[in-house]
């Protein structure tokens, strides 16, 4: 889940949820690894509301990693850096 900053680079917080969404659903069919993902862009005008989430499903955690670094996510990771206030991971195995 990611908060973004409000106003960075000229853009509203809601306006880097969707930029996210569509760049990371983007390489569904380009990273291998994906077996499924999602991005859900907030609705809530909570002020405990993150902006956006990431649903990814991979085999394990070796496909995790390689997904992590894979050039296309990198390059996006690294834009998320520059727009993020705050980042929340759960990487979990379905059992």
């Amino acid at each position: 889940m990611w908060k973004f900053i409000d106003g960075a680079q000229g853009r509203s917080a809601t306006e880097h949820a969707l930029w996210m969404k569509s760049h990371l659903e983007a390489l569904v069919g380009q990273v291998p690894e994906i077996k499924s993902l999602e991005v859900g862009v907030n609705i809530s005008n909570s002020p405990m509301a993150y902006d956006a989430v990431l649903t990814l499903v991979v085999e394990d955690a070796e496909a995790l990693r390689r997904y992590r670094e894979h050039p296309a996510h990198q390059e996006i990771s690294q834009h998320c850096h520059e727009i993020r206030s705050a980042r929340t991971v759960v990487d979990y195995t379905v059992l």
